[in-house]
């Protein structure tokens, strides 16, 4: 539960590069020092690092079945692909080349707005990311119609500082760019309908549904040492930005 008594308690840390989002729930109390939120400003050796992360923090033991430990050729296969779509969605380019993961709601930018912020911790090291593009957005509306927003995606925190609110702290981050620096009201996000931890925490953040769709596919590394796309149910979830 948020209260703003233990907000107040918590030290933000700020410079002039890192922001420090307001901090939520009992486990900002556990907060490690030195922890810092800050923007990847689409450089090259960051994002190669964040992507290496993500594939331990994400896919390994994935929700829906995926794999406790990769295999040397799973972690191979994903680090290059993770590496390749943090470049092409959030290094600075120019508007028109994007590129996705396999996976129908993998995501490609729409224009150059777009970020991956980090959580750094007292060693300058990536324990946690979160993305914020502006992308086109399915309606579900039964004409196939998009209109264009801000999307985050690509949320992960390493297991080592899981239940501390970092989790919370980035995604407040990238509300922030996508409100005070696009000027968007509204946030939106896909989840995977199976990662019930995932959607708990969106609607404690405010979050609601606002449709589903169980055509999706997903990446799954799986204990046979394979990577295979399988069936999943999407959940596109909105919140509005408090201005």
């Amino acid at each position: 539960m948020r209260t703003i008594l233990l907000a107040y308690l918590i030290t933000c840390i700020t410079t002039a590069a890192a922001y420090a989002p307001p901090a939520f729930g009992l486990g900002a109390l556990f907060r490690p020092p030195n922890i810092k939120i800050v923007k990847s400003n689409g450089d090259f050796e960051r994002l190669e690092e964040a992507g290496k992360f993500f594939v331990d923090a994400f896919w390994t033991g994935k929700v829906g079945g995926g794999a406790d430990t990769l295999s040397p050729k799973q972690a191979f296969q994903l680090e290059r692909q993770q590496v390749a779509e943090f470049n092409k969605r959030y290094r600075r380019r120019a508007a028109k080349q994007s590129g996705r993961l396999p996976g129908s709601y993998a995501g490609q930018s729409l224009d150059s707005n777009s970020e991956l912020v980090l959580c750094v911790n007292g060693s300058d090291e990536v324990i946690g990311c979160a993305g914020i593009e502006v992308s086109r957005i399915k309606k579900m509306d039964g004409y196939d119609s998009l209109f264009s927003g801000p999307l985050m995606s690509n949320l992960a925190i390493s297991r080592k500082y899981r239940r501390k609110g970092l989790a919370e702290d980035l995604v407040k981050a990238a509300e922030n760019i996508a409100r005070k620096e696009w000027g968007y009201d509204d946030c939106y996000l896909y989840v995977e309908k199976r990662n019930t931890p995932a959607i708990k925490l969106y609607k404690k953040l405010g979050y609601k549904s606002i449709w589903e769709d169980d055509t999706a596919t997903t990446l799954l590394p799986t204990g046979d040492g394979r990577v295979v796309n399988g069936k999943t149910t999407i959940v596109c979830m909105k919140n509005g930005l408090a201005q």
